[in-house]
């Protein structure tokens, strides 16, 4: 946990990755585009200090991603988001399954979603009822612009995507976590709009939407149509990271964030390992708002706000007990993998203030 102004911020990252992307996993060269996409991001958005190689960034691992996660309690639990592009890796980019397999070592500090694409069909449907039934999963992670034979995209406000939603509400898979905001090449643009979110959100007021990457760059789209529907919630992955070189940028996505939806809506996710909650985090929690923009939004990125968006958001849609945890993590696995008994034990915080 990080102690700020003399209050703990309790950090669950919403959204996090394992993925493999090594050259012996790519069929496609759409894989090679994709990985190299997502490292130009890496690179423009992370201090020069705290960049990875490209090689580490293929394929870092389990322990590499519980040391960078959880290593100095920068965050105190995360959530899988898949991406399984199998049109472009053998295996997948980053499955339940695979993500599984650490969720599973750590069951007390992950979240473990699961996915579907509507083109499945009949066996969509019973492999989304096999993820709920094998890892009781409590959303899924939705890819709208991810390649299918001839087709390269698909829109949640489908027929077809609407009898997936209804298998989730009939299976109490309540947290739909959809991509909406920037491209990686190769897919379209235009598949990741988050107008097809309107429609979705309103015919399913029983189940949230969670917004990946607020809609960026079509961040008024998305902040009309949340605003309207109050299951839609914004997923601070890739803007978050904006904090770093773009602080201004950072605080105009917040105050607009903060002005539409309220500091209840609003979740913290690092998108790790595209950036790293090692340090951002602390930038995080640390940004703020110029004067103007406070005159401007009405807004403030104080400590209960941070509170809210860097955690207790997340523990309210995923039912999770935040002053249970901590007294689970006085003494988890991970507490005495990496020595955190003073982080969890009421005495000290990370050096966030």
């Amino acid at each position: 946990m990080y102690e700020k102004d003399g209050e703990e911020i309790f950090v669950i990252d919403g959204h996090v990755h394992l993925w493999d992307a090594r050259q012996e996993n790519i069929v496609h060269e759409g894989g090679e585009q994709f990985l190299q996409c997502f490292y130009d991001y890496h690179t423009g958005f992370t201090p020069e200090e705290e960049q990875w190689d490209i090689d580490e960034y293929r394929h870092y691992g389990a322990d590499r991603m519980t040391e960078d996660l959880f290593g100095n309690a920068a965050a105190d639990m995360a959530i899988f988001q898949p991406t399984y592009l199998d049109e472009f890796y053998d295996e997948g980019f980053n499955t339940t399954e695979q993500n599984a397999e650490l969720a599973e070592e750590y069951p007390e500090r992950f979240v473990l979603n699961g996915s579907f694409d509507p083109r499945d069909g009949e066996e969509g449907l019973r492999y989304l009822e096999h993820l709920k039934e094998e890892y009781d999963i409590p959303g899924v992670k939705l890819y709208t612009a991810e390649w299918r034979d001839e087709s390269k995209g698909w829109r949640l406000d489908s027929d077809d995507a609407f009898e997936f939603l209804e298998k989730c509400s009939e299976l109490g898979i309540e947290n739909i976590n959809a991509h909406k905001g920037p491209t990686i090449r190769p897919l379209n643009r235009d598949a990741f709009d988050v107008k097809d979110v309107d429609d979705a959100a309103s015919s399913f007021p029983e189940l949230n939407f969670i917004v990946n990457h607020v809609g960026l760059p079509r961040l008024d789209d998305f902040c009309w149509i949340a605003a309207q529907e109050p299951n839609v919630y914004g997923g601070l992955a890739v803007a978050s990271a904006m904090s770093t070189h773009r602080e201004r940028k950072f605080g105009d996505i917040m105050g607009e964030l903060l002005f539409w939806l309220g500091e209840d809506r609003v979740l913290f996710g690092s998108d790790y390992a595209l950036w790293n909650p090692d340090w951002l985090v602390e930038q995080v929690i640390n940004a703020e708002l110029t004067d103007e923009q406070k005159d401007e939004y009405g807004v403030e990125l104080d400590v209960e706000t941070m509170k809210k968006i860097m955690g207790e958001n997340a523990a309210e849609l995923y039912d999770i007990d935040i002053e249970e945890k901590k007294r689970q993590f006085r003494d988890d696995d991970i507490t005495e993998r990496f020595d955190l008994a003073d982080h969890y034990g009421g005495d000290a915080g990370a050096a966030a203030d």
